[in-house]
Protein backbone atom coordinates (compact mmCIF):
# COMPACT_ATOMS: atom_id res chain seq x y z
CA UNK A 1 0.00 0.00 0.00
CA UNK A 2 1.37 3.39 -0.96
CA UNK A 3 0.80 6.58 1.03
CA UNK A 4 1.47 10.17 0.09
CA UNK A 5 4.37 11.74 1.99
CA UNK A 6 2.29 13.67 4.57
CA UNK A 7 0.30 10.54 5.46
CA UNK A 8 3.44 8.40 5.64
CA UNK A 9 5.10 11.04 7.83
CA UNK A 10 2.11 11.12 10.18
CA UNK A 11 2.12 7.32 10.49
CA UNK A 12 5.87 7.33 11.17
CA UNK A 13 5.56 10.06 13.81
CA UNK A 14 2.63 8.38 15.57
CA UNK A 15 4.50 5.07 15.70
CA UNK A 16 7.60 6.85 17.00
CA UNK A 17 5.72 8.72 19.75
CA UNK A 18 3.94 5.53 20.81
CA UNK A 19 7.33 3.80 20.97
CA UNK A 20 8.79 6.56 23.12
CA UNK A 21 5.84 6.51 25.53
CA UNK A 22 5.95 2.70 25.76
CA UNK A 23 9.72 2.81 26.20
CA UNK A 24 9.42 5.21 29.12
CA UNK A 25 6.91 2.83 30.75
CA UNK A 26 9.26 -0.12 30.16
CA UNK A 27 12.29 1.69 31.57
CA UNK A 28 10.23 2.74 34.59
CA UNK A 29 9.28 -0.89 35.06
CA UNK A 30 12.90 -1.99 34.79
CA UNK A 31 13.87 0.56 37.42
CA UNK A 32 11.28 -1.03 39.72
CA UNK A 33 12.28 -4.58 38.85
CA UNK A 34 9.22 -5.33 36.69
CA UNK A 35 9.30 -7.13 33.34
CA UNK A 36 6.11 -5.59 31.86
CA UNK A 37 5.92 -8.18 29.08
CA UNK A 38 3.09 -6.56 27.10
CA UNK A 39 4.56 -3.06 27.28
CA UNK A 40 7.96 -4.45 26.31
CA UNK A 41 6.61 -6.21 23.22
CA UNK A 42 4.75 -3.04 22.19
CA UNK A 43 7.84 -0.88 22.80
CA UNK A 44 10.11 -3.15 20.79
CA UNK A 45 7.61 -3.51 17.93
CA UNK A 46 6.96 0.22 17.62
CA UNK A 47 10.63 1.09 17.93
CA UNK A 48 11.55 -1.41 15.21
CA UNK A 49 8.75 0.00 13.03
CA UNK A 50 10.03 3.53 13.66
CA UNK A 51 13.49 2.62 12.42
CA UNK A 52 12.21 0.62 9.46
CA UNK A 53 9.72 3.27 8.33
CA UNK A 54 12.45 5.89 8.62
CA UNK A 55 14.06 4.27 5.59
CA UNK A 56 10.82 4.79 3.64
CA UNK A 57 11.38 8.52 3.22
CA UNK A 58 12.81 9.66 -0.12
CA UNK A 59 16.58 10.10 -0.14
CA UNK A 60 19.41 10.29 -2.65
CA UNK A 61 22.40 9.60 -0.42
CA UNK A 62 23.25 8.14 2.95
CA UNK A 63 22.63 10.73 5.67
CA UNK A 64 22.86 10.84 9.49
CA UNK A 65 19.23 9.71 9.98
CA UNK A 66 20.01 6.52 8.04
CA UNK A 67 23.02 5.84 10.24
CA UNK A 68 20.95 6.37 13.41
CA UNK A 69 18.25 4.06 11.99
CA UNK A 70 20.79 1.35 11.18
CA UNK A 71 22.43 1.63 14.61
CA UNK A 72 18.99 1.45 16.22
CA UNK A 73 18.14 -1.74 14.32
CA UNK A 74 21.42 -3.37 15.41
CA UNK A 75 20.77 -2.34 19.03
CA UNK A 76 17.22 -3.69 18.78
CA UNK A 77 18.47 -7.00 17.33
CA UNK A 78 20.71 -7.47 20.39
CA UNK A 79 17.82 -6.42 22.64
CA UNK A 80 15.48 -8.98 21.07
CA UNK A 81 18.12 -11.71 21.30
CA UNK A 82 18.83 -10.94 24.95
CA UNK A 83 15.16 -10.76 25.93
CA UNK A 84 13.57 -13.57 23.94
CA UNK A 85 16.30 -15.91 22.67
CA UNK A 86 18.65 -15.86 25.67
CA UNK A 87 15.80 -15.26 28.17
CA UNK A 88 17.91 -12.63 29.98
CA UNK A 89 20.11 -15.31 31.55
CA UNK A 90 23.45 -14.27 33.01
CA UNK A 91 24.98 -11.30 31.23
CA UNK A 92 22.09 -11.20 28.78
CA UNK A 93 19.98 -9.56 31.49
CA UNK A 94 22.28 -6.52 31.51
CA UNK A 95 22.50 -6.64 27.70
CA UNK A 96 18.70 -6.49 27.50
CA UNK A 97 18.40 -3.55 29.89
CA UNK A 98 21.26 -1.64 28.27
CA UNK A 99 20.00 -2.10 24.72
CA UNK A 100 16.38 -1.33 25.65
CA UNK A 101 17.46 1.98 27.19
CA UNK A 102 19.80 2.67 24.25
CA UNK A 103 17.01 2.05 21.73
CA UNK A 104 14.74 4.45 23.60
CA UNK A 105 17.54 7.02 23.76
CA UNK A 106 18.06 6.84 20.00
CA UNK A 107 14.35 7.47 19.45
CA UNK A 108 14.44 10.47 21.80
CA UNK A 109 17.65 11.71 20.15
CA UNK A 110 15.82 11.80 16.81
CA UNK A 111 12.79 13.44 18.46
CA UNK A 112 15.02 16.26 19.72
CA UNK A 113 16.55 16.65 16.25
CA UNK A 114 13.07 16.84 14.73
CA UNK A 115 11.87 19.34 17.33
CA UNK A 116 14.83 21.62 16.58
CA UNK A 117 14.20 21.22 12.85
CA UNK A 118 10.42 21.57 12.70
CA UNK A 119 9.53 23.87 15.63
CA UNK A 120 10.11 27.49 14.58
CA UNK A 121 11.30 28.87 17.96
CA UNK A 122 13.75 25.98 18.39
CA UNK A 123 14.85 26.20 14.76
CA UNK A 124 15.69 29.87 15.33
CA UNK A 125 17.81 28.94 18.35
CA UNK A 126 19.76 26.31 16.42
CA UNK A 127 19.22 26.63 12.66
CA UNK A 128 22.11 24.29 11.76
CA UNK A 129 21.91 22.10 14.88
CA UNK A 130 25.51 23.01 15.63
CA UNK A 131 24.58 25.77 18.06
CA UNK A 132 24.83 25.61 21.85
CA UNK A 133 21.08 25.20 22.60
CA UNK A 134 20.93 22.05 20.49
CA UNK A 135 24.19 20.66 21.89
CA UNK A 136 23.16 21.37 25.48
CA UNK A 137 19.75 19.76 24.97
CA UNK A 138 21.29 16.63 23.46
CA UNK A 139 23.94 16.49 26.22
CA UNK A 140 21.22 16.74 28.87
CA UNK A 141 19.23 13.98 27.15
CA UNK A 142 22.32 11.77 27.07
CA UNK A 143 22.95 12.42 30.78
CA UNK A 144 19.32 11.60 31.62
CA UNK A 145 19.51 8.35 29.67
CA UNK A 146 22.82 7.33 31.24
CA UNK A 147 21.16 7.81 34.63
CA UNK A 148 18.03 5.93 33.50
CA UNK A 149 20.21 3.08 32.24
CA UNK A 150 22.11 2.90 35.52
CA UNK A 151 18.88 2.97 37.54
CA UNK A 152 17.28 0.35 35.29
CA UNK A 153 20.30 -1.95 35.62
CA UNK A 154 20.24 -1.61 39.41
CA UNK A 155 16.49 -2.06 39.69
CA UNK A 156 16.21 -4.97 37.31
CA UNK A 157 19.22 -6.79 38.78
CA UNK A 158 17.97 -6.46 42.32
CA UNK A 159 14.62 -7.85 41.18
CA UNK A 160 16.29 -11.26 40.72
CA UNK A 161 17.07 -11.48 44.42
CA UNK A 162 13.60 -10.44 45.68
Amino acid sequence: MTFDLPTFTLIHVVISVLGIVAGLVVVGGLMGGARLNGWTAFFLATTILTSVTGFGFPFTKLAPPHVVGAVSLVVLAVCLAARYWKQMEGGWRAAYVTTAVAALYLNVFVLVVQLFTKTPPLAQLAPTQKEAPFAVTQALMLAVFVWLGWAALRGFRSARTR
